[in-house]
C-alpha cells in the first residue's frame, strides 16, 4: 500500500511558506493506520526495546498502539506544563521557533532501551531533544520511527548517531 496516498499538502500552515504534511487522512482510513502502525512495529522490534516512547502529541497516536501490540511500556514525551510529577526538560529549535519536551524523571528505568515514535522527521529538532530526554534519565535510545520524513530538511543527518526508520519519504 502507498502511504503517500493517504497524506494531504496544506500549504501555508502554520505559517506562510511551510508545506504541511497532514496525517489526518491516513487515520481516517483504518486499514492505511494499520499498514503505518505495522511498519513501525517492526522497526521497533528489529532494535529490540524495553519501552515505546512518543512524542507529544501525533507521535502518541502511533506510540502507544506499537507499545500495546509489542507488550511494552508506553513513556510520553510531552510539551512545557503537561507532567505533573518531577520530570526533566530540553529546549530545543523548530524550523519555526523554539519550544521545550518533558519527560518524568522516574519515567525510564537505568540502561532501559527505547524506541522513539513520531509522525514526522524534519530537522530532527524534536527527534534530537526527545532523544537527549531519554539519555537523560538514563535511558539508551535503540531506534526512532516516522511516519514521515521531509529529507530537504536534514533531520536524519542531525539523528545520525541513532538508527532511524521512516516509511514515507519526500525529498
Amino acid at each position: 500500500m502507498d502511504l503517500k496516498e493517504f497524506i494531504r499538502d496544506v500549504p501555508d500552515f502554520p505559517q506562510r511558506g511551510i508545506l504541511f504534511r497532514d496525517i489526518t487522512p491516513l487515520l481516517a482510513a483504518p486499514e492505511a493506520f494499520g499498514v503505518a502502525v505495522d511498519g513501525l512495529i517492526e522497526a521497533a522490534v528489529a532494535a529490540r526495546p524495553d519501552c515505546i516512547v512518543g512524542i507529544e502529541s501525533r507521535g502518541f497516536i502511533f506510540a502507544a498502539p506499537i507499545a500495546h501490540r509489542m507488550v511494552l511500556p508506553f513513556v510520553p514525551v510531552r510539551k512545557p506544563g503537561k507532567l505533573p510529577a518531577t520530570r526533566m526538560s530540553v529546549e530545543y529549535s523548530l524550523e519555526y521557533g523554539q519550544s521545550q519536551l518533558d519527560i518524568h524523571s522516574d519515567a525510564i528505568s537505568s540502561q532501559t532501551k527505547v524506541f522513539i515514535v513520531d509522525d514526522l522527521l524534519a530537522t530532527g529538532g524534536t527527534a534530537l531533544a526527545a532523544a537527549k530526554l531519554v539519555e537523560l534519565v538514563g535511558g539508551i535510545v535503540s531506534g526512532l520511527g516516522f511516519v514521515i520524513e521531509l529529507g530537504s530538511l536534514g533531520g536524519r543527518e542531525r539523528l545520525a548517531h541513532y538508527p532511524v526508520h521512516t516509511l514515507i519519504f519526500y525529498p
